[in-house]
């Protein structure tokens, strides 16, 4: 039987780079997907990546943050599924720019799409994750080392995301729900972008990392993902995973 046979995962910011890999690798071992994201068309074609190889998804469009969305995706999640095991917070907006230059609107629709749209999916999901079900959220090497300059406003808004989850951790261990962070640096549109924008900016980001390479979104960072889901990571809770070649050096 594969190691997630039976449970059910939402992952948001599902159609495309990190959100996509964790998707295909959860419903590689076994776990039915919500596939969910702003941009329905994306949503529909990884749900169809994964209808194909076997698995069972379903595309949802959720603009995250609005309140309301959220809970009509718990909501189709549970009307189609009947529960919900896993919660993968990922979708984030990104803002950009020295803080100087980072207006209030750009940092507020990144805490909105990040730190706060993950509070609200976490309380949706809490009273169907009780005995068993885990939360895994998204975070940033940016915000344990202030690098790359111009990064800042992002590295805060990923640093709450964290707190949230040790919070969550400490909270609901006696509800039987886990949370992790994971902190990804992989391929993706984004690194696609620079490579091409700022090519020296990206060989500069490259050479940090200690693997010299940046990570596949399945095989890396969705594989992390998996064991964290399954029942081999029944004793861990509220831990920080870097999941980037060594570059965050947490130790």
């Amino acid at each position: 039987m594969k190691v997630l046979e039976d449970r059910v995962a939402i992952v948001t910011g599902a159609g495309q780079g990190v959100g996509r890999g964790i998707a295909i690798a959860l419903a590689s071992a076994g776990a039915s997907v919500v596939v969910t994201g702003r941009t329905e068309s994306k949503c529909i074609v990884v749900a169809a990546e994964i209808e194909a190889a076997g698995g069972n998804a379903l595309a949802l469009p959720c603009d995250v943050k609005d309140a309301e969305q959220i809970d009509l995706c718990v909501a189709a999640t549970l009307e189609r599924f009947g529960r919900i095991d896993i919660m993968v917070n990922n979708a984030q907006e990104v803002p950009r720019g020295m803080l100087l230059d980072v207006t209030d609107d750009e940092y507020r629709a990144g805490w909105e799409s990040g730190p706060l749209a993950t509070f609200r999916f976490m309380r949706a999901c809490h009273p169907h994750l009780r005995s068993g079900g885990v939360i895994i959220n998204l975070g940033s090497r940016a915000g344990v080392k202030p690098h790359p300059v111009g990064a800042g406003a992002y590295a805060a808004i990923k640093e709450d995301t964290r707190a949230l989850t040790r919070a969550a951790a400490v909270e609901w261990a006696a509800d039987g729900i886990r949370v992790y962070a994971i902190l990804p640096l992989s391929n993706s549109p984004a690194l696609e972008r620079l490579e091409v924008d700022e090519p020296a900016v990206y060989e500069r980001v490259l050479s940090e990392i200690p693997m010299r390479r940046f990570g596949d979104p399945v095989r890396d960072i969705g594989q992390v993902a998996v064991f964290l889901c399954s029942d081999a990571a029944g004793y861990l809770t509220g831990i920080t995973i870097p999941v980037d070649g060594g570059a965050a050096h947490i130790g």
